[in-house]
């Protein structure tokens, strides 16, 4: 019992010390900027307290739970030895967590919105424009985490897929339309997600772990920064063909 409040008071020691630059930061521009008291100063000390214990557990959720998960799959689909499930679930991983991300959600739905009070699109397919703002974000993480474990295998040096990446992305920025690009840039920080970043991360730690030679440092990371470039892509070619 002593082991684990131990545990939970370390953990929470961690969690003040994650959010004191937060707190000092809008303490001071609220106290010496403004120089006006905070409103509602219970509710809001209220609410940092549920923030620490939230953050400590989401924290202890990952640790105990969303890696183990993602490096034991993908080390066992290594030992399986079938390429086409490994793939197929790396797709699959990185098209489910996206869709229903709700950061992703609120922003296709304000993007279409904006789309319709801009007279862009008709009122009477603005909610499936929102939606197919979230699919072309959905395949394209999907597509990225796909490419993303066949690096991996293969052993290619990350920094050539994402310079190449940044590369095309600024191609098809000059052909996109100008009202999609701002769209297509906000959405590749999607994969910035609390359950997309865990989960990939430890899907690339745990096959780099598993394939001889290959290095969990240098091979099992990288995966989110190369996810993110797939979005941008994939929306604005939506928007050539939208508008």
């Amino acid at each position: 019992m002593l082991k684990i409040i131990r545990h939970v008071v370390r953990k929470l020691k961690y969690s003040i010390l994650d959010l004191t630059p937060i707190i000092l930061v809008v303490s001071f521009f609220q106290i010496v900027i403004l120089q006006k008291p905070f409103p509602n100063l219970t509710e809001v000390l209220i609410g940092l307290v549920f923030v620490v214990f939230g953050l400590m557990l989401f924290i202890e959720g990952l640790e105990i739970s969303l890696f183990p998960i993602g490096e034991n799959l993908s080390f066992d689909l290594v030992k399986k030895g079938s390429l086409f499930w490994l793939l197929l679930f790396s797709f699959l991983l990185g098209f489910a967590t996206t869709i229903a991300e709700p950061a992703l959600i609120a922003v296709a739905k304000e993007a279409a919105e904006i789309a319709v009070q801009s007279n862009l699109i008709h009122a009477d397919i603005e909610s499936s424009y929102a939606f197919g703002l979230r699919l072309s974000v959905a395949i394209a993480v999907g597509l990225a985490i796909l490419v993303g474990i066949w690096r991996i295998i293969k052993g290619w040096p990350v920094y050539y897929l994402i310079i190449g990446g940044y590369v095309l992305v600024i191609i098809i920025t000059y052909f996109a339309p100008e009202e999609i690009i701002g769209i297509a840039y906000d959405a590749g920080g999607v994969t910035t997600s609390t359950i997309t970043v865990p989960l990939v991360t430890a899907l690339g730690v745990g096959l780099a772990s598993a394939i001889e030679g290959r290095s969990p440092l240098t091979d099992g990371f990288g995966l989110i920064a190369f996810a993110s470039l797939f979005p941008m892509i994939f929306v604005m070619c939506y928007g050539m063909l939208m508008f």
